[in-house]
């Protein structure tokens, strides 16, 4: 490969019986070697070359001494070889997250080299360190990485939504809405006003194992339910008691009715936890007296009251976003720790059940005790039981290995805690770049996950294009803006013919991404048959059997079928083209003989991408695009996969 004649940070892992591989990341196993190069213009004159590195709370950073490797015709070559545990004990650490950056002597003196984050391109600087240095994290796993869940397929389903079997027994105060075809939920007035949530459609676990062949033709592994618990909210987010499975999605019999015969098609079943909050109408709260006489609310010696922080008792309380019946559980206290985590607690019932793994509910908000303990036990209650690849997924909105929550640092990602996160800083970008044509912010967000997440972290990323919390991703992509409309409005309004057949192009592209980086695709049920709608609770509405959208229905099966079929997805590297931003995005995944070339065209004429060899078209999402000998002809938003061998690469 040409060395560019600028400062350049190359880094290398030494692999096992000396051989080197180029990696392109930044996170490391503590029992890693690691050798780090850095290309110098030799007009630069440059000597004393050293490495910086620096706890990520600060403090004085150590210096790693440089040496000179060989020059390459335009520049120096610098090395250093660091062992991660070396490191880590220099700063008296097992594990943890560091900056670094690199520094040397020039004939104008001291000059630092920072490699940007943010603009991807190096910086000579005299002055102070600008923001943006490269992030290192040192870890060291504790518990198996979730492999059986690589290359696989999540099918998110809101329960009361899906389907209907008729089978599930309404509760006394449900009101049933029993239009399913054109019902439209609850609403507030306006935003943060109150809602009731107490009108159902009764989707239920009897309608989704109805429908498993369905959900399995979409190349399904992993379903994802919203909460199952009791509780009296449609959304049931307000757990009303963790030990029993709601009656109106089927009880305790439609969830092991569902595990069994889901197993049957080799797919999973991974719960909802919400153990940031509980119901105000709860065992555990018992606001309305629905319990008895006992509850935290009711009575001050109730085995739950320390749960819950009260301001004044008994109608002052902490609540989650000051939403009364949502009152905040304090998750450090070790009798709810035991409660949910202990033996015998609410993860061993469930993991005895079958369950696979959990989705944590605001996981940044449970303190670092509480995530630990439940990691721990879902690990080792699997194990047990046979099972040594569950799961635990983070809901995290931001990048997850620097979160900063409620003034600290979150250790999500070293070694001991979370398996997986959401995925939303690509699926922002994602949206960004699908809307307005620049490839950069994509590219750019993909780089930032592939270097600082580890590895068994990245191919277990939950990779989402719509959730329960966001808009329909077809209505995100092309409806109208939400601005300026009220709830009654957005509750009706629908999209134009023009703009649904755009959304359409624009969510077949918007999958062949998602399902191609690294990570496992995500799919909010509905999003595969054109469902539109505006935020919760507009994005709730009930599946339209009968009326879906063949086209993309076809497009997510078919995706599904190529991840199934090809194990670059599984695990393979994430290959990187540089596009500048210019509308034309592109990728591969590096399998054992062939790359997979994932191509985009959002820009406004028709590009075409040139390999060094002749290609096979595994995937277009429109016949428009075409090969003609070794080059891709991509109309204005199209896309395709590419099959490539390894050996070869675009022109």
């Amino acid at each position: 490969m040409a060395r560019s004649n600028a400062p350049r940070l190359l880094r290398f892992l030494h692999g096992h019986a000396d051989k080197v591989k180029k990696v392109e990341y930044g996170a490391f196993r503590r029992s890693e070697t690691v050798t780090l190069e850095l290309s110098l213009p030799r007009e630069l004159s440059p000597f004393e070359v050293s490495m910086y590195i620096w706890r990520e709370c600060g403090g004085e950073s150590k210096c790693f001494p440089m040496t000179w490797h060989v020059f390459d015709g335009e520049s120096d070559i610098f090395e250093v070889t660091l062992k991660m545990k070396d490191v880590a004990d220099d700063f008296g650490l097992e594990t943890g997250l560091f900056y670094f950056e690199f520094g040397f002597f020039s004939s104008e003196g001291r000059t630092r080299v920072l490699m940007s984050e943010t603009d991807r391109e190096p910086m000579l600087c005299r002055d102070d360190r600008p923001d943006g240095a490269f992030a290192l994290t040192i870890y060291e796993r504790k518990y198996p990485a979730p492999r059986s869940f690589y290359g696989g397929v999540i099918y998110h389903i809101f329960v009361d939504r899906f389907y209907r079997s008729g089978k599930s027994k309404p509760k006394d105060y449900a009101i049933m809405n029993d239009d399913w075809d054109n019902g439209i939920p609850q609403f507030a007035e306006y935003p943060g006003a109150y809602v009731a949530n107490d009108m159902f459609f009764g989707g239920d676990l009897w309608g989704i194992i109805e429908k498993l062949d369905y959900i399995a033709s979409l190349g399904t592994t992993v379903i994802y339910l919203s909460p199952v618990f009791e509780a009296h909210s449609n959304h049931r987010y307000d757990t009303g008691d963790y030990e029993t499975i709601d009656q109106m999605v089927g009880g305790q019999e439609a969830l092991d009715a569902l595990i069994a015969a889901a197993d049957e098609y080799g797919i999973k079943v991974i719960f909802d936890g919400v153990f940031n909050h509980t119901g105000s109408d709860s065992v555990y709260f018992n606001r309305y007296g629905r319990y008895g006489k006992s509850g935290a609310f009711r009575d001050v010696k109730s085995p739950y009251y320390k749960w819950f922080n009260f301001f004044e008792y008994p109608k002052k309380y902490e609540c989650w976003w000051g939403i009364d019946i949502l009152p905040r559980v304090n998750s450090a206290d070790l009798t709810y720790i035991d409660y949910i985590s202990g033996e015998d607690g609410i993860v061993d019932r469930y993991t005895a059940d079958g369950i696979a793994g959990w989705r944590l509910d605001v996981v940044d908000e449970l303190s670092d005790e509480f995530v630990d303990s439940l990691v721990e036990r879902v690990h080792k209650t699997a194990k047990e039981l046979g099972d040594d690849n569950p799961i635990v997924i983070g809901e995290v909105w931001e990048d997850a290995s620097c979160k900063i929550a409620y003034g600290y640092r979150r250790r999500y990602f070293l070694g001991g805690q979370l398996d997986s996160v959401m995925n939303y800083p690509v699926r922002t970008a994602l949206i960004e770049y699908l809307k307005h044509g620049n490839s950069a912010v994509i590219e750019n967000s993909l780089k930032m996950i592939w270097e600082h997440y580890p590895r068994e972290v990245i191919h277990a990323l939950m990779n989402l294009l719509g959730t329960h919390d966001t808009a329909r991703i077809i209505t995100e992509l092309a409806a109208d803006s939400p601005d300026g409309y009220s709830n009654a409005e957005l509750s009706v309004k629908r999209m134009t013919e023009t703009q649904y057949e755009r959304g359409v192009t624009l969510v077949k592209l918007a999958y062949l991404i998602n399902a191609t980086i690294p990570g496992i695709p995500s799919v909010y049920y509905g999003d595969e048959v054109g469902m539109e709608g505006y935020k919760d609770p507009f994005n709730r509405m009930p599946f339209p059997w009968g009326r879906e959208n063949e086209e993309l229905l076809e497009c997510f099966r078919e995706i599904g079928k190529v991840r199934r079929e090809n194990s670059a997805y599984r695990d393979g590297d994430l290959v990187f083209c540089e596009s500048k931003g210019n509308g034309l995005l592109a990728f591969g995944r590096r399998g054992r003989h062939v790359t997979y070339y994932t191509i985009v065209n959002r820009s406004e004429d028709v590009r075409n991408i040139t390999f060094s060899c002749g290609i096979e078209l595994i995937y277009r999402t429109d016949k428009s695009v075409r090969t003609e000998g070794a080059e891709v002809i991509l109309p204005t938003d199209t896309g395709a996969i590419a099959a490539v061998p390894n050996e070869y690469d675009i022109v």
